[in-house]
């Protein structure tokens, strides 16, 4: 039996890094719908040791798919913890920036894991399940996360399991996926809040779903057992639902003004320069990094996170320098055409003296200077319907 499968509860004594299980390292992981992906035309790419469709056909048509009806991705590479036994809610609350404290059962929060610095590990969604929790992080951080927690576990029992090898999970999003969704699972979700989540029969199984999204829509995510990926995949081409890759994943968040880990945050970025501060709970403590986040508070010359809406048609990449004058000023942290802005967008990190600046800015593209305008997030935000 895989240690996936085992319910691991370790103190931190037995605590090393032999316990992970993240299968044969320097092999790619596919995900339970691989084989569909490559039936579909998908181009598949490596994406944090994940082979994963980046598109099908058409980013921009995928792209306007989910904006004007509904997509699904599938998103079986991001990391899926469970926490389980009477000291979860409080070890939970020792990494997590979040109020863990408050929320209650099918409740699901965004929230950070820090470093001692004040620098982000990892941005997670933490699901309350009543008994237990569960804890989704993004895949390329799933080694270190789950060192980081499973390394410092309390002498309370605490059962941590890894249990994304033998789950799938997909989102499905649009302004028609709340009623799509009911029509599969023949279950009424109007009444679903944003950020909750339940537990529902699905094909004689229990699986979990929440209202949360990475697209700036509103849609549902999925987690099921493996073998049960394609049998969702059949419902949703009965339901004629398009497959969308991570390269309109990319286009839609950037316009929602969502951060992508190893671009808008890292370990030498902050949550409150990222502008996550929604995210901190207050007071700054009881959390892995607070102390140190404070003081990061009081730089005010720290760069902080804002939208650049570029003149012209071309493309901003991350890395790109921006420039008032001979000054520079910030860099790009991610750019592209968006398709429902109609324009050439960019989040970046500015010098917070300029992170108001009404004049226009420069950003040296590739050797050429593109004009910018400062502008606040998201670039795109949906009608609440």
């Amino acid at each position: 039996m895989s240690l996936s499968r085992v319910a691991l509860a370790y103190t931190s004594l037995f605590a090393t890094p032999l316990d992970l299980p993240f299968g044969n390292w320097g092999m790619a992981l596919n995900t339970p719908l691989f084989e569909l992906h490559q039936s579909l035309g998908g181009r598949m790419v490596d994406f944090a040791g994940w082979q994963m469709p980046v598109q099908y056909k058409s980013i921009v048509e995928e792209h306007l798919a989910v904006r004007a009806s509904v997509g699904a991705f599938d998103i079986s590479h991001m990391g899926r913890f469970r926490l389980y036994g009477p000291g979860a809610q409080a070890h939970l609350a020792h990494f997590v920036t979040c109020s863990v404290a408050t929320m209650i059962p099918g409740q699901v929060k965004y929230g950070l894991i820090l470093n001692e610095q004040g620098g982000t590990c990892d941005d997670v969604l933490v699901y309350h399940l009543g008994d237990h929790w569960a804890l989704v992080v993004n895949a390329s951080n799933r080694q270190k996360i789950w060192t980081l927690i499973l390394a410092s576990f309390p002498e309370t029992e605490v059962r941590f399991v890894d249990e994304t090898l033998e789950t799938a999970m997909v989102a499905i999003q649009g302004p028609n996926a709340i009623a799509l969704c009911g029509d599969i699972a023949n279950t009424d979700f109007s009444n679903m809040g944003n950020y909750s989540a339940q537990n529902l029969t699905y094909r004689g199984c229990e699986i979990l779903v929440s209202r949360t999204g990475y697209t700036g829509e509103d849609g549902m995510e999925w987690s099921v057992p493996s073998y049960l990926a394609n049998s969702l995949a059949k419902d949703l081409e009965t339901h004629r639902v398009p497959w969308c890759g991570l390269g309109c994943r990319d286009t839609l968040r950037l316009e929602a003004g969502m951060p992508l880990y190893g671009h808008e945050l890292n370990e030498a970025i902050d949550p409150l320069q990222a502008g996550l501060g929604f995210a901190v709970r207050k007071p700054l403590e009881g959390f892995v990094g607070a102390g140190a986040l404070a003081s990061r508070m009081m730089n005010q010359s720290r760069r902080i996170r804002k939208g650049l809406i570029l003149g012209g048609k071309r493309i901003s990449r991350q890395g790109d320098k921006i420039y008032q004058g001979d000054r520079e000023i910030g860099v790009v942290t991610s750019g592209t055409f968006g398709p429902t802005v109609g324009a050439s967008i960019a989040m970046a990190l500015i010098d917070s003296a300029f992170s108001q600046c009404p004049e226009p800015l420069e950003i040296d593209v590739r050797g050429k200077r593109e004009r910018a305008t400062v502008t606040p997030l998201p670039f795109y935000k949906r009608t609440q319907g």
